[in-house]
């Protein structure tokens, strides 16, 4: 049951994640496209022409704020993929030496490295959560769009604190699993 529950949240968090880069994508690509039709129709061949006026006073250029956008929206879609791929132990991991220790020494470092990261995910997340707070009392604003840098700490920090639970969810297992010798979690994240 609270498998599922994880399960559900993580891929909740990944779905949003993907939304919001597909956006800073297409996002991107415009303000790219839009730097460029300014930069021509200021160019020497259009530069006063009718189209050129018509075109500029349009908009045609990049995206105001698209750097800050990015920074945030990108602060967000990190912290959002975290909770599936601890889930699913999708993290890099070099093994080369750990292959030659054994199953019974594997699982003892399967739960140090959990619990490890259970903790560093519970820091950054309490971490994140003091700078929301600071960010909101001083009233921080991006300089170009001017909006508040607390709503990139608060989206950031609802995927930092899944992360924790995910974590600490994924640490117990482990833990559970080297008490038991029973696997609950495969390394590719599926039920066993």
């Amino acid at each position: 049951m609270l498998r599922r529950i994880m399960e559900a949240l993580a891929r909740v968090m990944a779905t949003l994640g993907g939304l919001v880069l597909t956006a800073l994508i297409v996002m991107t690509c415009l303000s790219i496209f839009g730097r460029f039709l300014n930069g021509v129709l200021h160019s020497d061949l259009l530069d006063g022409t009718g189209l050129a006026i018509w075109l500029l006073s349009l908009g045609i250029g990049p995206i105001n704020g698209d750097f800050e956008l990015i920074e945030a929206g990108m602060a967000f879609t990190i912290f959002a993929f975290l909770p599936i791929t601890q889930l699913r132990d999708g993290h890099a991991a070099v093994d080369i030496f750990t292959n030659m220790l054994g199953e019974g020494v594997n699982r003892v470092l399967s739960v140090l490295w959990a619990t490890l990261f259970a903790a560093v995910l519970i820091l950054i997340a309490w971490q994140l959560w003091q700078g929301t707070q600071a960010k909101m009392r001083y009233g921080e604003t991006t300089y170009l769009i001017q909006f508040p840098i607390w709503w990139s700490y608060a989206a950031a920090l609802v995927g930092a604190v899944l992360s924790a639970l995910v974590g600490t969810y994924v640490a117990l297992v482990r833990l559970t699993e080297l008490a038991t010798g029973t696997p609950i979690i495969a390394s590719d994240g599926a039920e066993q």
